[in-house]
This record gives structure tokens, sequence and C-alpha cells, in this order.
């Protein structure tokens, strides 16, 4: 059984219930409705150009393409990182330490499923790659902004703490350590959460998209759990190095907490 293909009148019906919601948003007076339509506009523009871009790339499945793609995503998650925190470190650490961990993370974890466990010839190829790599940048990319935000934010309002703690003679890590802890447990939540509630309360979207594209739910239960466990190791390492770095980030040599080094809230 084949996909039910959606004619544009359709999408333009769900697209006119979604401006029915921003004025209603209006009319409650909780100025949301401008960001809603500006959203949903760049819903439909970026999903049609990727549309696009990955027609050419599957055409093409050439590794130089994939890969340049792949930096794209990634260059374009550690700008929103960057700009999803309230109190940012200056100076482009927020972007850099964001990116490199999702690099490290992300990249590595999906690399290694694509070569070891689903093993597509070539190990590149465009249709597991991408989607793979884009579920893990999104997942990673939420839990890395999270737990920095958490992290600079909590760091700020507790300056008086930290610097007492570091008068007594403790070293910075202990002088941060339960503002590191809380902030990667913030990072990590939501996975957890996402994995305790698969199957029971939600129905994950990949395992949907396969169903409705006609693929076995056996098939997909299995695709579903894979991609859940990557997430998890994907956003769960960023979360952890992205804490480390950044807290690392906050102190200097002389483990004096440099609160400087954070731009004013935005």
């Amino acid at each position: 059984m084949g996909v039910i293909a959606l004619a544009w009148w359709q999408l333009a019906l769900v697209a006119l219930m979604v401006v029915a919601l921003a004025g209603c948003t209006m009319l409650a007076r909780l100025e949301m409705g401008r960001s809603l339509l500006i959203a949903a506009a760049r819903t439909v523009i970026q999903l049609g150009l990727v549309g696009l871009v990955l027609e050419a790339l599957f055409s093409a499945a050439r590794f130089h393409w994939v890969a340049l793609m792949a930096l794209g995503m990634l260059l374009i998650a550690g700008r929103e990182v960057m700009a999803r925190q309230t109190r940012r470190l200056r100076g482009g650490w927020a972007f850099g330490i964001g990116t490199v961990a999702m690099f490290l993370s992300s990249f590595t974890v999906t690399v290694l499923t694509l070569t070891v466990i689903i093993g597509p010839e070539p190990w590149y190829r465009p249709q597991y790659a991408i989607p793979l790599l884009g579920m893990m940048l999104g997942n990673t990319m939420t839990g890395v902004a999270l737990a920095l935000d958490r992290l600079t934010d909590t760091a700020w309002r507790q300056r008086a703490v930290i610097e007492n703690r570091l008068m007594l003679g403790q070293r910075w890590q202990e002088a941060i350590g339960d503002i590191r802890r809380e902030a990667m447990r913030s990072g990590m939540m939501p996975m957890i959460n996402a994995m305790a509630a698969a199957g029971v309360v939600s129905l994950p979207g990949m395992m949907t998209g396969q169903i409705l594209a006609g693929s076995p739910p056996a098939l997909a239960v299995k695709y579903q759990i894979l991609v859940m466990f990557t997430i998890t190791l994907g956003t769960g390492f960023g979360t952890l190095a992205a804490v480390a770095a950044g807290s690392r980030r906050l102190f200097d040599g002389r483990e004096r907490l440099r609160l400087e080094r954070l731009s004013a809230p935005r």
C-alpha cells in the first residue's frame, strides 16, 4: 500500500488553521501571533528548500556533497544553541562550545551507527545518513542549549554562593559542582522523558512516518528503538561535554569566577 499523496490545497487548509490560531493569540494578547506566523512561514520555506536539496543530494549520492550538507547542518545547529541562551559566553565561546560538543557526540554516534549497525552501501548513503544526523543534531542541540542556559543563568544568580565557596578553599569544580549537575540533568531530561513515554503516551515521529509510508510496524519499532537510543547517546555525551567546557570557561587560571565573560540577558 503506497503513501496517500497530499495536494497543495490540503496543506493550505492546515495553514489557514495556523493563521486562525495566530489570530486567537492576538485576541488573547499573548504577543505570540507574529512569532507564530513567522515560524510557520519559515517552516514552509525551509522544508521546501531542504526537499529540493535532498532530491538533488539523493540523486548524486557523493560523499563530498553529503559532508557539505552535514557541515551546514552542524553550523546552523551551533547558531541555534547560541541563540537560545539567555546569558551566553562572550567572544564566540557559546557557538564554539555548542558546535564542538555536537560534532564530537552527534557525528561520532551517527558514523558508528551507519558503519557498524545499519550498514548501508556506501555507509554515507544520504537516504540514511542525512535523516539520522538531522534527528541527532536536532535533539542534541536542544539538550546542549538547555544545559548551557541553565549553567550560565544559575551561575549568575548564585555568584555569591560560588565565590563564598572559593574563599573557603574549594576548587572551582567543587564550587560549581551542584550547578553543573543540575545543568547536565536539564539537558538530558527531555530525552529520558521521551523514552519513558514512547509507545505509551505517544508514538515517536520516525515510527509514525514509517508506518504511514507502509513499513511493517515491527520494522518501524526496531528503527525507532535504534534512533531513540542513538539520540540519547548523542544528547547525553554532547550535554556532558558542553557543560564541562562551559563551566571551565567561567573560571580563569587562578580559579576566580569570571562572570564578565557572560553577555547581558537578551
